[in-house]
């Protein structure tokens, strides 16, 4: 049985699942579905193309599915999806998408933290940490596992590698290859994300050779395509692989290099 705070004002329309609490002020549109276990704090505004799996928890003040800031949207059917578990805090603004790929999206176990932004056409993959403030602009990609520090914005277009960690306060104008660590003004690339990748259970010797690996990447001697071809004529692992294919999608360039 859901409980539905008497101040909410919540459309008939709208697909509310079991076990869920909405709080006092929220707005719920029409085309909005929401799934088992929610929690809906006060003062939250969910629009039509809301998608929100279970045991999903929105804090007070968050906007959800709210119109692109894009002047080509001339408000076509489009979509904002949220994953199970994750957590919204206060202030959070989700876009959907454009008529370019019709959803933007932050996946399962996520937790955005106050004043974060997602923009149109944006995707965020499964268990990432954005802190406070993040802004992400439109048509980027965060992969699984990645944590952005407070107050760093992304550039739209830019690609984030899965299992990084980018500290607070920076800006991203280009990629971020995976399972690295970066930071600086301008961004640099500072290592591999050593803690993350062994909190997550990356052996000793994947950690080694993803760091010989970016040795090359990140050698100032050797471009971009010399480094590419010389990881990929020394290593055969899955994760330098992974790297690699990356990489080798990149239209922005790498950050760093």
């Amino acid at each position: 049985m859901s409980q539905i705070h008497s101040t909410a004002i919540v459309s008939k329309n709208a697909k509310i699942a079991d076990n869920v609490s909405i709080g006092p002020y929220s707005v719920i549109e029409d085309d909005v579905e929401i799934g088992n276990d929610c929690t809906i704090g006060p003062h939250v505004v969910i629009y039509n193309g809301a998608r929100i799996g279970n045991k999903v928890t929105i804090h007070q003040a968050a906007s959800i599915a709210h119109t692109p800031q894009d002047l080509k949207f001339s408000n076509e059917e489009s979509y904002f999806y949220v994953g199970d578990e994750s957590i919204i805090h206060e202030y959070v603004t989700l876009h959907r998408g454009t008529k370019e790929t019709g959803f933007s999206r932050v996946g399962k176990n996520c937790l955005l933290m106050a004043y974060t932004h997602v923009a149109h056409d944006t995707t965020v993959g499964d268990n990432c940490i954005l802190a406070n403030l993040v802004q992400l602009a439109g048509h980027v990609v965060v992969e699984d596992f990645v944590i952005i520090g407070g107050g760093t914005s992304v550039h739209q277009f830019c690609n984030v590698g899965q299992h990084s960690m980018v500290g607070g306060g920076y800006r991203i104008p280009q990629d971020v290859p995976p399972f690295t660590l970066m930071a600086g003004e301008p961004l640099k690339f500072s290592g591999l994300n050593v803690i993350g990748l062994r909190r997550r259970g990356f052996s000793n010797d994947d950690i080694q050779t993803l760091k010989k690996a970016y040795g090359y990447i990140y050698d100032k001697s050797l471009n971009v395509s010399q480094a590419i071809a010389k990881v990929k004529s020394e290593f055969n692992n899955k994760y330098v692989d992974a790297a690699v294919e990356f990489i080798g999608k990149s239209k922005r360039g790498i950050v760093g290099k």
